[in-house]
This record gives structure tokens, sequence and C-alpha cells, in this order.
């Protein structure tokens, strides 16, 4: 009986693979977690600390230190930091060194209200607690705000970070008990009334236009108001 001997050491071959990926995979699942690593996407300025999250990765799975890799509920860890009021979104992920690791994207500030309660609006219009370990510098939001209506005030901060001039000049945005909206500019003394949202970058450009106009003219401090209200115009009332 002839041995086809190069089927056989294949099939050796294949089973002492099986073999080593099994018994490494057991080890590596009864690893324990030996390091907690926290690394944050995009904007460097820290709303929530590394810290702060090591604690509530530990927090939510009683620790997370020292226990076994498969023992880890990881969707469980996940969604207890999205839960956070400063978290948009959270990876958690164990490396193959035992590695515990949190990936995590921060919400992004467009305005800070500052009425009875302050807290910011993030960049997707919602609620975002003040920081205690940074304060951003964003426009202030005054007068009647609600945090369950926060549409028109989002609507206005999240135009003035999208633009380069009202970015560098707009310090306020009040808003009346009926959504009336008004501005205050950077070293101006008028009021900029918008009124509604509505026809919102067309009322921008009538005021970019008012602005430039006046700045070039040295007459910007002869206003107390600058109603954008109307259609095409810009009503303007004198100190």
């Amino acid at each position: 009986m002839q041995f086809n001997w190069s089927y056989i050491r294949l099939v050796l071959l294949l089973v002492l693979a099986v073999f080593l990926f099994a018994f490494s995979s057991i080890r590596n699942k009864d690893r324990e977690i030996r390091d907690i690593k926290v690394e944050f996407k995009g904007d460097n300025n820290l709303y929530i600390s590394r810290k702060a999250v090591s604690k509530l990765l530990i927090q939510n799975e009683d620790n997370a230190k020292n226990i076994a890799k498969d023992m880890l509920d990881l969707m469980r860890l996940e969604s207890g930091l999205n839960a956070n009021a400063m978290i948009k979104k959270a990876q958690v992920y164990v490396t193959v060194n035992g590695t515990l690791k949190a990936e995590i994207e921060q919400k992004e500030p467009l305005a800070r209200v500052h009425t009875n309660v302050s807290y910011y609006i993030d960049n997707d219009g919602l609620y975002m607690p003040l920081s205690l370990n940074y304060s951003a510098r964003v426009p202030l939001v005054t007068g009647y705000v609600e945090k369950n209506n926060l549409k028109n005030v989002f609507k206005v901060a999240k135009k003035i970070k999208e633009d380069s001039f009202l970015k560098t000049n707009v310090t306020e945005i009040h808003q009346s008990e009926k959504g009336i909206v008004s501005l205050k500019l950077r070293k101006c003394i008028f009021i900029v009334q918008l009124g509604n949202t509505n026809l919102l970058d067309k009322k921008i450009n009538n005021l970019k236009a008012f602005y430039q106009k006046n700045l070039k003219d040295k007459t910007l401090n002869r206003y107390s108001k600058v109603n954008l209200q109307f259609d095409n115009q810009v009503v303007c009332t004198k100190n």
C-alpha cells in the first residue's frame, strides 16, 4: 500500500494550525485586562477628562481591570459611555496585548445658554452640560430659552459658526418670549434685530453690507438698532 506523504503532511500541518489557533484563542480569552487607554478624536479641548472616562469604564464593569477579556461586555461599556452628556460617540475594544481602549468623540458646543440655568447647545442642536475642565469660547444665548425648544437659537448659532464674519463679531444671541432673535456684535453698541429665522442668509448678507459700509465711513456707533426684519431693507435707529 502506497502512502501519499504530501497529503499526510498537509493534513498534519492543518491539524497543527487548528490546534495552535485554538490554544492561542483560549489563552487570549483568559488573559486579563492590565491597562486602560482613552483616546480622543478631533478637538483637543477636553470637556471630559481621560480620568473621568476611565472611571466610567470601571464603574460600568465593576472593575474593568484584572478580569478576563472574554468576561467584558463591550457593548455595555460603550452604552455607558454614550449615555454621558459630554460624549457624542464612543467605541470600546480590547487590543491583542490586553489593553482596554476607548475611542471618544466629544460633543461640540456651538453656543452657551446663560439664563436662569447655564448649559451649551451642541452641534446637533441638543443640550450639553458645562464642563469643569474647559470653557468654550462661543456666543452667549440670553432671554427666553427652553431646553426642549432650541430650534431657533441653534439655527442662528450654526450659521455663526459657519460664517467667518459672524464668528468673529457676534458675541450674543438674544431670544424674546415670542421667539424674536437679536444679536450683539463685538465693539458695537447697536442691537441687530433679526426677527424670526426665515431668510436668514439674506438678512446676514444685508447686515454684512451695512457693517462694511459704515465701518469704512466710521459711522457704526451712530446707531442703537439695526433692523433686518424687512425685506430687502436695513432699517436703522440713530442714537
